[in-house]
């Protein structure tokens, strides 16, 4: 049969079209191995660390401190646009056009050194998670994979990071909202479906090599009638207020502290880190070793057990957090802020003797997790499927409604979002065409 010119033309376009779809689902398996595999050496440098505390608590004191200088260290030095969670510069990479300035934020390089430092980073003791990061390493490798492609592949960064937390949380849902609410802030039909083929496939890697589960197990417990509906708006308000605190701290911090204190952080780097560690040891240590990593397991036997965690564990994983987060080291902030939000929940919980504790730990959780990033649909949809509690939908819909604005008066920018500019603005100097040049 003859090839007319028109049917050359159609099938050029089905192939490419074709490639680009294998193209989207293969990044997506490759991501969901890479979630696998990091939540995996997680787990094992967490359980490496509680090793040292059974030894010695006090060894925190020296290892945690040492720990974050090295980490900030080898940051600047060998894998500079890795440190924090990031979600920022996955962000900042989506807004750029030049692929030569997105390279230093997402490539395959800040990918490597992005696990290998989050691990480090849980291996001496910081209140870190690993899945922010995971958002940077899935963009990492999808851009990757497009730039194989000889085609320019739209929505390959937006699909990588939508697929990371997928995988990372084993929530599909929460990583496609995620995407639309906080990676893209709009829905793009072109990639829309590319996306979702994406999370598929991450998603069904991670259910391959971990099974089906709930991040935080099945908490099928709800609110009962009457006063204790209270929560919903005690949680949303205290929950908004921490987190957009905890927002603005991090916000200031990167942006720089005016004056000396600010000269001195910017050119002492390696000191600051070494305090800042110091600090996180101490808070380990007056919490009685609770603090340190991401928070899930304490959190999780909380709710499995109704077991209360205790009163400071909210506001001392808050400050671990923040020593942490301000100190320059990779790493996330998801899980812990669920951490803190899960503290404040338990502390809430106190004023309602005759409610279940789980249920106002999950208010206390969405409510500070919407507060930090200001995502409200995305925090209360990835606590709804880390749970697997669905009896909660409106309360923690509530609640996260509350948080978003409450945190909106303290901090007026979305925390990923504000620090994304500092790194558009950094990439664009360093691309635009200098003085005098041809």
């Amino acid at each position: 049969m003859k090839i007319t010119p028109r049917r050359k033309r159609w099938l050029k376009l089905t192939s490419a079209r074709w490639q680009r779809r294998v193209l989207f689902v293969a990044g997506g398996l490759v991501v969901g191995a890479a979630a696998v595999a990091l939540a995996k050496l997680a787990d094992e440098a967490q359980l490496a660390f509680n090793w040292l505390l059974s030894q010695s608590r006090y060894a925190s004191l020296i290892v945690t401190p040492a720990g974050f200088a090295l980490s900030v260290y080898l940051t600047r030095r060998f894998f500079p646009n890795a440190q924090g969670s990031g979600i920022p510069q996955a962000i900042a990479a989506r807004h750029l056009t030049d692929t030569s300035a997105r390279s230093p934020l997402v490539s395959i390089r800040i990918a490597i050194g992005k696990v290998l430092l989050t691990l480090l980073g849980l291996l001496c003791g910081g209140s870190v998670g690993r899945e922010g990061p995971t958002v940077q390493v899935g963009a990492s490798i999808m851009f990757a994979l497009g730039r194989l492609s000889p085609r320019r592949q739209p929505g390959l960064i937006l699909a990588g990071a939508a697929a990371g937390v997928a995988a990372a949380f084993n929530t599909p849902l929460a990583g496609i909202v995620f995407g639309i609410e906080e990676m893209s802030r709009a829905f793009e039909t072109r990639t829309s479906s590319l996306v979702i083929a994406t999370v598929i496939a991450a998603g069904l890697t991670s259910l391959a090599l971990m099974g089906n589960y709930a991040y935080f197990g099945t908490t099928p417990i709800a609110l009962g009638k009457g006063i204790d509906w209270l929560a919903v708006p005690i949680c949303g308000v205290i929950g908004g207020a921490a987190g957009g605190l905890f927002s603005r701290i991090l916000i200031t911090m990167a942006r720089g502290l005016p004056g000396a204190a600010g000269r001195a952080i910017k050119s002492q780097p390696l000191p600051f880190a070494l305090a800042c560690g110091l600090a996180v040891a101490l808070c380990g240590l007056a919490s009685g070793d609770m603090v340190y990593g991401t928070g899930y397991a304490q959190v999780k036997a909380a709710l499995e057990t109704g077991t209360p965690l205790p009163a400071d564990f909210g506001v001392l994983k808050f400050l671990a957090t923040t020593f942490a987060a301000i100190s320059g080291m990779p790493g996330g902030i998801f899980a812990p802020s669920l951490a803190v939000g899960a503290g404040i929940g338990a502390n809430v919980a106190s004023l309602f003797q005759s409610t279940p504790l789980a249920p106002i730990m999950l208010l206390g959780m969405v409510a500070y997790f919407a507060g930090v990033v200001q995502a409200p649909i995305t925090a209360f949809v990835i606590v709804t499927e880390m749970t697997d509690n669905h009896a909660m939908v409106v309360p923690l819909m509530m609640a996260s409604l509350i948080a978003y604005g409450t945190s909106r008066v303290i901090c007026e920018e979305g925390l990923y979002h504000a620090l994304a500019k500092g790194f558009v603005a950094k990439a664009e100097a360093a691309h635009q065409p200098k003085p005098g040049a041809a």
